[in-house]
């Protein structure tokens, strides 16, 4: 390997391959198109999962010489588990079962805690280029089509440190939402697996229902927006070129906790160039059965509906009073095992279509499904005043980073 690597992509795959690379005396430059990590997002909550792994994911960073402590994070073990018939249970565990981060520009975003890790270690982050991928070691860029899509508004609150996560098929066509409060700021956010034309009317009956089940004192910021490719390629090392992150597949299509595989096979990677491991060989042991596994768990769920998301629900809360710990649950449904197995040639007949990129890389991809009939519905009264309160913020100067009429 020459001593000069070169990435493109400068997110939490392209950087954690970075960081690794240029502590072992590598000279990494890391090219991106946009203007700064993070600037995809717009101070997005999200969750990084504990349960497909026993290892605590931040014992396996700090394993790898990345700093956990260098972006702000907040452990939960406990969280509100909405049923589609609003009945609310808890799941619960003595240990973390996520991690809530902010994606975006500020200072404690983990985004910049990444950036600032691979500008420690000598990194030499290239923003605002383009550059031809061809002339890349490893691909690290984000999605260029959309599986699926998520709509959130940010907001002020008085409500304590929160999670809420909801499976109603009406509200989230085909997903979930979910609301997290960390230290008086909210996110209300509904994710789509079904294309649907004003998706903006999914997010404010979502924000009635939140106002309805808690004591929010809810004053809007902003709204932001994002979405998600989901694929499966065929290789994972390519023309030399080692794909990591959403550009390598890598990510979960049943909840779209997506950044522990992220920055994991950034480490894989860079620990492939290094000769330390195959990275095609760690991936398909170590993250493409959890990857099929993820795939398989949305292709049953997109057949059941708001009766199968009542089963999960429920078996969930069987499962933690029988052993005591709600996080088993997750980590049992997130193990290959022989019916899933069995399951997959369906699961990639039936939700992933075959392609190719520009250039010659074959895939398996979960397109944008259709809506269904279902999904045609009116919003309701206090849905409509939702709506219309944002657009009043909206021309005080209320940022909307996405268009939720044409989705």
């Amino acid at each position: 390997m020459s001593e000069r690597v070169d990435i493109l992509g400068a997110g939490l795959s392209g950087l954690s391959s970075a960081i690794i690379l240029a502590k072992s005396g590598k000279e990494v430059h890391v090219h991106e198109v946009r203007q700064d990590s993070g600037a995809r997002f717009d101070g997005d909550f999200q969750g990084i999962e504990n349960w497909t792994s026993e290892i605590d994911f931040f014992d396996e960073m700090r394993e790898w010489g990345l700093d956990p402590n260098s972006f702000k994070s907040n452990p939960f073990g406990v969280v509100d588990l909405v049923h589609p018939d609003d009945v609310i249970t808890n799941p619960v565990t003595d240990g973390v079962a996520f991690r809530v981060v902010e994606r975006g520009t500020d200072s404690h975003c983990i985004d910049q805690g990444f950036k600032k890790m691979a500008l420690d270690a000598g990194v030499k982050i290239h923003y605002g280029v383009k550059v031809d991928p061809s002339q890349c070691d490893i691909i690290a860029a984000g999605p260029k089509e959309s599986s699926a899509v998520a709509f959130g508004e940010i907001f002020e609150t008085s409500h304590p440190n929160h999670v809420t996560f909801q499976l109603n098929d009406k509200l989230a066509p085909g997903a979930y939402s979910y609301m997290i409060i960390i230290d008086g700021v909210g996110l209300i956010c509904t994710c789509l697996w079904r294309k649907q034309r004003k998706s903006g009317r999914f997010l404010d009956e979502t924000i009635v229902w939140y106002e309805n089940h808690y004591e929010l004192d809810r004053k809007p910021i902003k709204r932001v927006g994002g979405k998600g490719d989901f694929s499966l390629p065929e290789k994972y090392v390519f023309d030399g070129r080692y794909y990591v992150g959403e550009a390598g597949g890598l990510q979960d299509f049943m909840w779209g906790f997506g950044m522990r595989y992220a920055i994991t096979s950034g480490v894989l990677a860079a620990k492939s160039m290094l000769g330390e491991v195959s990275y095609e060989k760690e991936v398909r042991t170590k993250l493409l059965p959890l990857v099929k596994v993820s795939a398989t768990n949305r292709f049953i769920m997109n057949r059941m509906g708001d009766r199968g998301f009542k089963a999960v629900a429920k078996y969930w809360m069987r499962d933690q009073k029988k052993t005591g710990d709600g996080l088993g649950f997750m980590r049992l449904i997130y193990k290959p095992g022989i019916f899933r197995r069995m399951l997959w040639p369906f699961v990639r007949f039936g939700m992933l279509t075959k392609g190719a990129t520009s250039d010659g890389r074959s895939y398996h991809r979960m397109p944008f499904r259709k809506a269904l009939k279902r999904d045609d519905w009116k919003p309701s009264a206090e849905a409509k005043l939702v709506a219309s309160q944002w657009k009043n913020i909206q021309r005080a100067g209320g940022k909307t980073s996405f268009n939720s009429n044409d989705q």
